[in-house]
């Protein structure tokens, strides 16, 4: 029996991927391209020439593009929030740091929802801003010190020696991406560090769609996107640094890997609060120009994930040629904030050539708020910080010390009165 049910599992994963198109690695194969040009308006014939006319006209017309056509609209505030720290310790990290746990309880027409925020900050008589990111396996995951409060439920996982079944995480699960999260390294930079579970905002179950599951459950209006869901996550997680001493909310870094670096883009694009964002390897729907068709496409991601989005989006699979926009035009939204935008060498999938044209457009922007030192394609393998950054990594799909070190530098020089 056992091997009948798997047997019928492979059949509906092969039928499931039966016809869908190879991923092109071939630089040689993209297609030519014409961007949208990003000081103008979709659809229409004004053109920014100030920071002025890009604030008050091409800015929100694009800001509806995405919240509205592409991700999903951002939920409102909520009717009510509560913080409230459930564990504290002036003495945390082998006593570098101030760790906080806090307990952030969301209510509105139709019910609650409660999640945890891990923050650890520098012990430093002055505010420190802060970096704020959602991680994938669980507060308790991104580090093994024992007092931080195990996360409930997990998305299932045998990748690497550890395996998750039942959802049900472990002791053993503690620490076990501890590797993407530094905690002492970048407290010693003089920087807090802030975390929550998306799963505990939206459960990313990739067989069916979990909207009801999730924070949009409490409102009466029917939502939907996962990628909006968790970057309004970020959102009401910065509502909660606003509330403790020690976080300097007013330079809180939104930061995110992979589809979580989505996430801290579409956070930080729409919630200008954030005094930066950082993207890593965020690839299709995140950085990555969409009309390059290069690695992951809107056909993939859409067919994989497609609640993540707005459903409207699968209409553009196979002809992104067609989108009203692209998404050098969300990384200039963060403008003229500082944005970090990062690559690795071989996660050809998130499309690095396509990430820093992105990036190398939405300099246009940034220019007309005064910046000089903006990227070009020539720095496609160096390491690039000025008014806004650019680094590809070694290797493979990942976030590292190695990245986190840079966003410290970058971030480091650019909010220096802050950490002085």
């Amino acid at each position: 029996m056992r091997f009948l049910l798997y047997f019928l599992a492979f059949i509906i994963l092969v039928n499931a991927n039966f016809g869908a198109p190879k991923a092109n690695y071939d630089e040689s194969k993209v297609p030519q391209i014409k961007l949208p040009n990003i000081l103008s308006i979709p659809g229409g014939s004004f053109t920014a020439e100030s920071a002025l006319d890009w604030n008050q006209k091409v800015r929100p017309a694009l800001a509806d593009i995405f919240e509205n056509k592409i991700y999903g609209e951002i939920p409102p505030r909520p009717a009510k929030e509560v913080f409230e720290v459930v564990e504290a310790s002036d003495d945390a990290l082998g006593g570098k740091a101030i760790r906080r746990q806090i307990k952030i309880t969301v209510a509105d027409a139709k019910g609650e929802k409660s999640f945890i925020m891990l923050l650890y900050l520098p012990k430093s008589k002055a505010p420190s801003p802060v970096f704020l990111g959602l991680n994938f396996m669980g507060n308790h995951a991104t580090t093994k010190d024992p007092n931080v409060i195990m996360t409930n439920w997990v998305r299932n996982t045998s990748t690497g020696k550890i395996k998750i079944t039942d959802n049900k995480p472990t002791e053993e699960s503690r620490g076990m991406q501890g590797n993407r999260w530094p905690f002492e390294k970048i407290v010693e930079r003089g920087f807090g560090i802030a975390t929550i579970y998306y799963c505990d905002i939206y459960p990313d179950l990739e067989k069916y769609d979990a909207a009801p599951q999730s924070i949009y459950s409490i409102f009466e209006k029917p939502l939907n996107g996962a990628i909006s869901a968790w970057s309004w996550g970020l959102s009401r997680a910065l509502d909660a640094l606003e509330t403790i001493p020690g976080a300097d909310a007013k330079n809180v870094i939104a930061i995110g890997h992979s589809r979580l670096g989505k996430t801290a883009l579409l956070a930080a694009a729409l919630d200008t609060r954030f005094a930066g964002c950082v993207s890593n390897n965020s690839g299709c729907m995140g950085a990555a120009i969409s009309r390059r068709q290069f690695g992951e496409t809107i056909e993939a991601i859409t067919r994989v994930f497609p609640y993540w989005f707005k459903p409207q989006l699968r209409e553009y699979a196979n002809k992104e040629s067609e989108l009203p926009i692209d998404q050098h035009q969300l990384l200039a939204l963060i403008a003229p904030r500082p944005l970090y935008v990062t690559s690795a060498s071989e996660d050809l999938w998130a499309d690095p050539r396509g990430e820093l044209l992105a990036l190398v457009e939405a300099g246009k922007v940034y220019r007309l708020f005064g910046a000089k030192n903006i990227p070009t394609m020539e720095n496609f393998k160096k390491p690039f910080l000025g008014d806004v950054a650019y680094h590809m990594r070694n290797g493979k799909h990942g976030i590292f010390e190695y990245d986190w070190m840079n966003f410290c530098d970058f971030f480091g020089a650019k909010l220096s009165k802050c950490l002085k």
